[in-house]
């Protein structure tokens, strides 16, 4: 008997536990001769906002020790050129295509997104950003001027999604930050108003120097770090944040392969996305859905809901 590896998100429902990462994986398209798409359990595209946004300017990359450090700024070409010239693709690839989302301005924004995209059919997620570090919040919510994130604060956190969540029947997905004091405070505040999952983590914010020039390495001066580096951190978020909420958990945060894939899954994640671990071998993610096949059956385990949780104290 093969194990079973399908997972439930809210409404949806995955083949396998496995996606691949907002910013990580393009629209798909750039990845098609490199990776049998298919075979993923779903696809989370590069985050949109409603109008065109040219990103952060260059350099806007920098490999660190176990990891890399990314100020693209979210570049994109906005919701209508994002439905007209990116999405036939994608609803070609025959796995669940989750929408990543985020604002320039203020929850309104965050609504109207919303909104166009629920009657978008071949939609079958929405994933609200509300923790990109790389882009100037200048957004109309009371406590997050500035520079704080929305993820910040869990009042804002609730706010957003209690708003988006009136806006959309589609399975709503909140993706959160490791840069605060208790990442199972603003889970909460997500859950409480509607969120039906949470991604975590986010990128951790960081900076490099050119010792040489005495230059920052990025030219925004910081940057988001991912890849191994953080998964330690994005791991012990992970279990934290299981312990709080009822809601299902996507864990990311420098899985590279099948042990790292299964730690998250152990400490609570029902689901999990590759990143970083893109950029270095675009098969990443379809390695590990074999590799977690193989384990699954090596155990006799017969379903994957037994192992999410299930960390021996």
């Amino acid at each position: 008997m093969k194990p079973k590896l399908s997972v439930n998100i809210g409404k949806l429902k995955l083949n396998n536990p496995v996606m691949v990462a907002s910013g990580t994986f393009g629209y798909a398209e750039e990845l098609k001769d490199l990776v049998i798409l298919k075979e993923l359990g779903a696809i989370v595209t590069k985050t949109i906002t409603l109008n065109p946004r040219r990103g952060n300017p260059p350099p806007r990359t920098c490999e660190t020790p176990s990891g890399m450090l990314n100020s693209i700024g979210l570049e994109n070409p906005g919701v209508e050129n994002f439905l007209k010239e990116k999405l036939p693709f994608l609803k070609k690839s025959g796995v669940p295509i989750i929408i990543s989302i985020t604002s320039e301005s203020g929850v309104e924004e965050f609504v109207k997104l919303a909104r166009r995209l629920d009657g978008v059919k071949d939609i079958s997620a929405i994933e609200i950003n509300i923790s990109c570090p790389n882009i100037r919040n200048d957004t109309k919510i009371p406590r997050c001027q500035g520079t704080r994130l929305i993820a910040q604060d869990p009042k804002a956190t609730h706010e957003v999604v209690k708003a988006v969540r009136k806006a959309t029947g589609k399975t709503l997905i909140t993706k959160l930050s490791p840069n605060v004091t208790s990442i199972a405070e603003i889970a909460q505040a997500a859950e409480e108003a509607g969120s039906d999952a949470l991604s975590l983590v986010n990128t951790l914010i960081g900076m490099s120097v050119d010792a040489g020039t005495r230059k920052p390495k990025i030219a925004a001066i910081t940057a988001g770090l991912s890849g191994p580096a953080i998964r330690p951190v994005a791991l012990r978020m992970c279990w934290e944040v299981y312990q709080k909420v009822k809601i299902p958990i996507i864990g990311m945060g420098g899985i590279t392969d099948i042990s790292s894939a299964l730690e998250f899954f152990i400490c609570g994640a029902t689901a999990i996305s590759v990143g970083t671990a893109n950029f270095i071998n675009p098969k990443t993610a379809t390695e590990i859905i074999s590799g977690l096949k193989e384990y699954l059956s090596e155990n006799k385990i017969n379903n994957m809901k037994e192992i999410i949780g299930d960390l021996k104290l």
